[in-house]
């Protein structure tokens, strides 16, 4: 799977948060939401959406039952491919961290949330 795919498969319901236990679920059915999580645009995330369904990690109805949104869910494919995906970032991340302080860490951490609320542009930093 292409990294831009491991990036959109992180927002699909039935996967963790960032850095969370694969069996913890959260729900984002909005298109625009996935998108805003992967920094890409709604045109760009529809597209990697359909490509993952057709290589069949994800799934989405033919038409939407309320509105225009199409609920998209991670099929066992996808479950097994995000599990593979999830250990390996949280090798890296052991690894990125193994050198620092609980403080350095702590530090790293609220620095990389505030970059990501600048790359939202939701002003939302800590």
């Amino acid at each position: 799977m292409a990294g831009r795919q491991d990036g959109v498969i992180d927002g699909v319901p039935g996967h963790p948060e960032p850095g969370g236990d694969p069996g913890d679920r959260h729900p984002v059915d909005d298109d625009t939401e996935l998108a805003r999580g992967a920094f890409v645009t709604r045109q760009t995330m529809n597209v990697l959406l359909q490509t993952l369904e057709r290589d069949g990690y994800v799934t989405r109805p033919a038409e939407a039952p309320v509105g225009k949104v199409l609920p998209t869910r991670l099929t066992p494919r996808g479950r097994r491919s995000l599990e593979k995906a999830s250990a390996a970032v949280r090798s890296v991340e052991a690894r990125m961290l193994a050198g620092l302080t609980e403080t350095e860490q702590s530090d790293a951490f609220r620095i990389l949330q505030n970059m990501i609320h600048s790359l939202r542009g939701d002003n939302e930093a800590a």
